[in-house]
């Protein structure tokens, strides 16, 4: 974890019954990713109906993005899942391979289940904020 990122865990009036981070607060310049999508270099949506494949593609393009603007996975202080089901399970599925992406680097984050994602087969989408130092 990047040492200029405070995550914000326990506080007497949240619950602690649950590993998550509530809050980030951050020094720095500040950067701002579209969303992550399941795209190659073409444009094609990869692994349509693969909503873990899809996951692992948005990560390797969100980190490629972060890399372009000076930023790193570790560096991200927010990030929001996008879903294109509203079966929870998809939703999980999607989820643990973010998750494994940001190892121990658990930034606050948002998981949603959407009616549809702007691309043809698309299923995952990943944005994110991060303050490299």
């Amino acid at each position: 974890m990047s040492p200029h990122i405070e995550m914000i865990r326990k506080d007497d009036r949240l619950t602690d019954q649950i590993d998550y981070a509530y809050a980030a607060v951050a020094t720095g310049r500040t950067v701002f990713t579209a969303g992550a999508c399941p795209l190659d270099l073409d444009g094609s949506t990869v692994a349509p109906g693969d909503f873990e494949a899809q996951a692992r593609r948005c990560m390797a393009n969100l980190a490629t993005a972060l890399d372009a603007a000076g930023a790193a996975l570790t560096d991200v202080v927010k990030y929001t899942v996008y879903v294109a089901s509203s079966d929870q399970a998809d939703l999980v599925r999607a989820w643990d391979v973010v998750r494994a992406a940001f190892g121990d680097h658990d930034a606050p984050a948002t998981l949603l289940g959407v009616a549809v994602l702007g691309y043809d087969d698309q299923l995952v989408e990943v944005e994110a904020v991060a303050a490299p130092a």
